[in-house]
């Protein structure tokens, strides 16, 4: 996908602490970015350096010490429908069936029943999950666990979907899979995606755009651009330079 959109979310000098044992314990730092319509950015570091609390600052489900965020060049002010958050933890209402709880914001929406049924059937087939649409979430596995929590943000159409190692919790093989579920998915509804990871190799195989986190405080050290074409292949040599430059700077 090109890049060029016009700027969607900033984040500016976004500073969060926090009072430990009667000291100050900073967290994140001077956090300045943009997420630009369409781009998909993953944001990595190593442990401990603050990605969740970024992620939740740009949700709007924490408020940062200072500094501010803008979607589309208004403040935000706390959790809304045009960023939809997905976890490692799947969250689903496990009273409901698939069908239901992808269902389950439009309901809240109070969406016409004719709309909502075409939006859940168009998303349960692109899941490849039309056959488990009466199938409570304890029957299902983990991989169709997180296309479910999946289908039920992007069927809201949000304007920013925010991903906090979504994948995380999954065995390698169902990870690939749902790596490349996202990637055909952003390709053909065009969303716009913050993701973050741990994972080198996830952060190449999905980004336009890595933005690398500093420790101790929090705070983007670098940021590269992966002009790699797609479909991407981790044994390709220009894959594996550009995974030693990016494990390089992890670690500097």
């Amino acid at each position: 996908m090109e890049l060029g959109g016009k700027p969607l979310l900033e984040a500016v000098d976004i500073c969060r602490s926090y009072q430990l044992n009667g000291s100050v314990h900073q967290v994140l730092e001077g956090i300045r970015f943009t997420v630009r319509q369409g781009e998909l950015t993953c944001v990595t570091g190593r442990s401990g350096c603050g990605k969740t609390t970024l992620l939740k600052i740009l949700a709007g489900l924490t408020s940062p010490s200072s500094g501010r965020v803008l979607l589309e060049g208004s403040p935000v002010s706390g959790p809304g429908p045009d960023r939809c958050v997905v976890f490692q933890e799947y969250a689903l209402f496990p009273w409901l069936t698939v069908e239901e709880n992808i269902a389950f914001g439009l309901k809240i929406r109070r969406v016409e029943k004719a709309s909502a049924k075409e939006a859940v059937e168009r998303y349960l087939a692109l899941m490849g999950l039309s056959r488990f649409k009466d199938y409570l979430p304890r029957e299902i596995s983990g991989g169709m666990k997180q296309r479910v929590a999946l289908a039920r943000v992007l069927i809201l159409n949000p304007k920013i979907l925010l991903m906090d190692e979504p994948f995380g919790a999954l065995d390698a093989q169902t990870r690939e899979d749902m790596q490349s579920l996202l990637l055909e998915l952003w390709e053909e509804l065009h969303h716009t995606i913050l993701f973050v990871t741990h994972d080198a190799n996830e952060a190449l195989l999905l980004a336009d755009r890595i933005l690398i986190m500093g420790i101790n405080p929090g705070r983007i050290v670098k940021e590269i651009r992966v002009d790699l074409p797609r479909p991407r292949a981790k044994e390709e040599r220009e894959f594996l330079l550009m995974g030693q430059k990016l494990r390089a700077a992890l670690r500097s």
